[in-house]
């Protein structure tokens, strides 16, 4: 089947040469058994070119499944994918078979496979070195004739770097990498891709088809769309749905689109209302400023200690005190967290400069490892025990923190 023809079947829109080579890799892949690694940013479309692979496929008559590995909890995830026996674990009252059980023979699609646990990654390699599994609870090695396409929006080889994905697996995985390019980088499938998805909503919604004015069509050219294809969609049935005589022109565009976000370093001291950042952006910046300040504090220590004040700058010492209050959010629900925050600050200010006297003058540690560590202990400590309020206060999902407690043993 030509490139023309997986198009048309699959409903992919646009002639961007990144797309093409991503669509000429899947086609050659196809009719192989080898394991195959998806790139792309969420919302690409990843799920897509796994059933293209396997609808060009031998197994083309076998079951498919997709599984999103991030949204199955940890707690139960191996039972999910392998299955379970009967009283294995509390609940299990009957046994279950999983989804390489059951998919045998066909094609099963693991999405976000880097939020996989490292004991379900072992579990994983196994089955693609032997074909071997078993179920929970279990002593009995199963077989199981699979294959796996795998997507992911993260870059596995760093977390591999980090402990927090099997190298091992990563290079069974990765036998041929296809990368999906966000649509930043489909500038010419843009307007395609829009005039697909409001023809589609016209029918839907039984009105015209939405058309977009030469300003609004170089702004939505221009535009980043982090959240690629999927965003672009529910740009275009808001409008579709919104927008009375259906001709969009650049500021009515402009009122729709979300606020283009920079990375978190840059935000910093931006020109971006208060209003606009969460409680979590607030602690972010304000420890970023702590750190810059703690580096000019331990300097002064250290002049005065040395009887040097020539590089004294009394202006330092007052942008500490004064540091926060600039800061502090006009949401009256966050200012009871921004306050207790603003006092831990000031606390750790004055016994961090206590132990540079006492020790030396011995630099803190900036290991953001370190820092996770303690501020998952004091959340735990404050909230005795309780880890979906010490999630919540750290602005994290209760699984992910549960994965972080076992990643760096706060048992």
């Amino acid at each position: 089947m030509n490139q023309q023809d997986i198009k048309q079947r699959f409903e992919i829109i646009g002639n961007s040469p990144l797309l093409n080579l991503a669509l000429e890799t899947a086609g050659k892949v196809a009719a192989t058994d080898i394991t195959v690694l998806i790139n792309g940013e969420s919302g690409v479309g990843k799920e897509a070119f796994s059933k293209i692979i396997h609808a060009l496929s031998n197994r083309k008559h076998g079951p498919f499944i997709a599984v999103n590995c991030g949204a199955i909890p940890e707690g139960t995830i191996d039972s999910e994918l392998f299955g379970h026996e009967k009283g294995s674990f509390t609940g299990a009252h009957e046994t279950r078979k999983g989804y390489f059980e059951t998919v045998s023979g066909g094609t099963i699609f693991l999405d976000e496979i880097g939020e996989l646990p490292l004991e379900t990654q072992a579990r994983l390699l196994r089955i693609l070195e032997s074909g071997e599994f078993i179920k929970v609870g279990s002593s009995k090695v199963q077989k199981t004739d699979v294959r796996i396409v795998a997507a992911t929006n993260r870059d596995l080889m760093e977390l591999s770097y980090k402990g927090k994905f099997r190298e091992d697996l990563y290079y069974r995985l990765s036998t041929v990498p296809i990368k999906v390019p966000p649509l930043r980088e489909r500038k010419e499938d843009i307007h395609l891709l829009f005039r697909k998805f409001s023809v589609d909503f016209a029918e839907k919604y039984r009105s015209k088809p939405v058309v977009l004015e030469a300003e609004a069509l170089q702004l939505i050219q221009n535009y980043s769309w982090p959240g690629n294809i999927r965003q672009l969609k529910n740009i275009a049935e808001q409008l579709s749905v919104l927008d009375e005589d259906k001709i969009v022109s650049g500021s009515e565009l402009a009122r729709v689109l979300p606020a283009e976000k920079p990375g978190l370093p840059i935000f910093i001291g931006s020109n971006q209302p208060e209003q606009q950042f969460s409680e979590r952006d607030i602690f972010y910046k304000v420890l970023y400023d702590l750190r810059k300040d703690l580096s000019d504090l331990k300097s002064i220590v250290f002049d005065l200690m040395q009887g040097n004040q020539t590089n004294y700058n009394p202006d330092i010492a007052n942008n500490f005190q004064q540091n926060f209050k600039r800061e502090e959010p006009k949401n009256n629900d966050l200012k009871p967290n921004f306050v207790n925050l603003q006092s831990q600050v000031n606390s750790n200010a004055n016994n961090q400069i206590i132990d540079i006297t006492e020790n030396n003058l011995e630099p803190e540690s900036l290991s953001l490892e370190e820092k996770e560590i303690e501020l998952i202990r004091k959340s735990l400590k404050k909230h005795n025990g309780k880890r979906k309020k010490a999630a919540l206060e750290l602005g994290i999902s209760e699984r992910t923190l549960y994965r972080k407690i076992k990643q760096y043993d706060l048992e």
